[in-house]
C-alpha cells in the first residue's frame, strides 16, 4: 500500500534551481533514504510538514495532501527534526509516560525503554543525559506515535555507537510494522546503513543509487566463472554494501596510499581497483590520467591553471571547484587531445 506520494515536485528561487521536478512513490512497510546537503534538507522537510509553500507538484500521504486539510495530512506523520527539544526537566520514564498517554499507545514503556536502550536511565532527568540518549528519548517518541510515515532528518548526526545501532532497530522495527520511512541526509554511509533504497537529490536531478549487498569472495568467484561482465558501472564499497555509480557522475579519482578513491559531489568512496585498472575502463567514457596519483573526468573540467612552466591545475565545475594536478608529460598529452599547440 502506498503510504507517500510526491509528484512532480520541485524548488526555484528566481532563476537558479534548488531542485528539479522529480517524483516519488514510498509503501508501506520500506525505508528510502534522500541523500542532499542540508539546505535541501530543510525545503522538503518545510514542504513534508506544510510549512512551505508547495508552488509546483504535490504531496500526498494516505491520499490526504496538505491542500484538502493540513490537520488531517499531519495526522500521519511522526517526525524527527534535526533541532528537536525536550523537557529536560522530566525524567526519562516521565517524558514517555506522558507521550503515551498522549498519542494513547498500545505500546509499553517497557518496551520502548528495552528498544532504545534507556532502561538504566529511565528515572534521569533528561537534562542530564548525554546528547546521544536524548537522541534515544526521541527514538522512543517516535515508536509511541502511532502514524503511517515517519521523516527523520539527519537522525544519527553526532551519535555515538551505540544509538546508531539503537536507530537501525528502531528504523526496522517501524518496517516491519508496516510503516514508510523517510530519511534525510546529508551523509552517504548513514543513509547506505540504514536501507537499500537511497536517492540523491540537488540541482542537477533526483536520481536512485545502485545498491547491492556484498556477496562472498567465493560467491563472486563463481559468478565470474559462470558468466564474465563487463562493468560500465564502477562499483565502490560503503560499510557492507557494494555501490555501483555511472562513469559521468565521478569528477575525479586519487590515489592514496596505495588505495583509490573516488570523488563524487564532494562525497569520498573507497574503490575496488587500482588506479591502472580504474584507468583502463574509464578511459572510453572520457577519462584522462593526468598524474600519475589522479585520474580526471574531462567533462568535468572549467580551466587548465599554469603556474609556473613545469607546474599546472586542472580546475573542476563542480560545487567545490576542485582542483587536481597536471603533470608537465600529461600536459602535453592534453594538448594533443585537445588539438592545441
Amino acid at each position: 500500500m502506498n503510504i507517500l506520494s510526491i509528484s512532480d515536485l520541485e524548488k526555484h528561487e528566481g532563476n537558479a534551481v534548488i531542485f528539479p521536478s522529480f517524483s516519488l512513490t514510498v509503501d508501506a512497510g520500506n525505508a528510502v533514504a534522500i541523500h542532499t546537503n542540508m539546505d535541501v534538507q530543510k525545503i522538503v522537510m518545510n514542504m513534508l510538514l506544510g510549512e512551505l509553500p508547495i508552488l509546483a507538484g504535490a504531496i500526498k500521504v494516505n491520499d490526504i495532501s496538505i491542500a484538502a486539510s493540513k490537520k488531517k495530512y499531519l495526522q500521519h506523520i511522526g517526525v524527527l527534526s534535526l533541532n528537536d527539544g525536550l523537557y529536560e526537566r522530566l525524567t526519562v520514564k516521565e517524558y514517555l509516560s506522558f507521550y503515551q498517554k498522549l498519542y494513547d499507545s498500545k505500546s509499553t514503556l517497557e518496551q520502548i525503554l528495552l528498544t532504545v536502550q534507556l532502561e538504566e536511565q529511565k528515572n534521569t532527568r533528561i537534562g542530564k543525559l548525554s546528547f546521544s540518549e536524548k537522541k534515544r528519548v526521541h527514538l522512543g517518541n517516535l515508536l509511541l506515535k502511532p502514524v503511517s510515515l515517519y521523516v527523520l532528518e539527519e537522525p544519527d548526526q553526532n551519535t555515538d555507537l551505540e544509538t546508531k545501532r539503537v536507530l537501525n532497530m528502531v528504523v526496522q522495527e517501524l518496517i516491519s510494522k508496516d510503516k514508510a520511512v523517510v530519511i534525510l541526509t546529508g551523509n552517504m554511509e548513514s543513509a547506505l546503513t540504514l536501507t537499500d533504497n537511497v536517492y540523491r537529490l540537488d540541482s542537477s536531478g533526483f536520481s536512485k543509487l545502485d545498491v547491492t549487498a556484498e556477496e562472498s569472495d567465493q560467491e563472486n568467484e563463481m559468478e565470474a566463472v559462470i558468466q564474465p561482465v563487463r562493468f560500465e558501472k564502477i562499483p565502490t564499497k560503503v560499510n557492507e554494501k557494494i555501490v555501483l555509480f555511472d562513469p559521468p557522475e565521478i569528477d575525479y579519482i586519487e590515489s592514496s596510499e596505495g588505495q583509490s578513491q573516488l570523488y563524487i559531489k564532494g562525497e569520498i568512496y573507497q574503490s575496488m581497483f587500482t588506479l591502472n585498472e580504474l584507468e583502463e575502463r574509464l578511459q572510453p567514457f572520457g577519462f584522462f590520467r593526468c598524474h600519475r596519483s589522479y585520474i580526471v573526468n574531462l567533462q568535468k573540467v572549467r580551466e587548465v591553471v599554469t603556474w609556473t612552466r613545469n607546474s599546472f591545475t586542472l580546475i573542476l565545475n563542480d560545487a567545490s571547484k576542485s582542483s587536481v594536478p597536471l603533470s608537465k608529460a600529461k600536459m602535453a598529452e592534453l594538448k594533443g587531445m585537445l588539438g592545441l599547440k
